[in-house]
C-alpha cells in the first residue's frame, strides 16, 4: 500500500516542479527577452524638461564619461533606427540629437541662455 502512495506523491512533487518551472520561464521570457539581455535595458520613462548629462547618458546607453568617438557610434545607431525619414519619430530624434551634443558639450545643461 506504501508503494502506490509514494509513486502517486512523487508524481505530483514533479507536477507541481514542472510547472513552477514554467511559469518561471515565462516570466523570464516576457520580462527580458533572452539571456543576452541581461542587464541591457533601455530608458523606461518621460524626458525632462531640462535634459541632464544622466539623462543624456541614458538616452544613448554610454556613460557620462563616454569618449566621443562612442557616444557618435551610439548617436548614429539610435538614429539609424529612429530616423524620422525611415518612420521614426521627430521627437525622439530631436531628443536623440540633444542627448549628443549634450555630452559632447555643445550644450550647456540646465542654463538658461537667458
Amino acid at each position: 500500500m506504501a508503494s502506490p502512495l509514494m509513486a502517486g506523491l512523487g508524481v505530483a512533487a514533479a507536477a507541481y516542479v514542472g510547472k513552477q518551472a514554467v511559469q518561471t520561464y515565462l516570466k523570464f521570457k516576457s520580462s527580458s527577452g533572452t539571456i543576452l539581455n541581461v542587464g541591457k535595458q533601455y530608458y523606461k520613462g518621460g524626458f525632462l524638461p531640462e535634459m541632464t548629462k544622466r539623462e543624456a547618458s541614458l538616452i544613448l546607453g554610454v556613460r557620462e564619461s563616454a569618449g566621443e568617438e562612442r557616444i557618435k557610434d551610439a548617436h548614429r545607431r539610435i538614429m539609424v533606427a529612429n530616423h524620422p525619414d525611415s518612420g521614426g519619430s521627430s521627437f525622439i530624434a530631436a531628443k536623440v540629437n540633444e542627448a549628443k551634443d549634450l555630452l559632447l558639450g555643445k550644450k550647456k545643461s540646465g542654463r538658461s541662455p537667458f
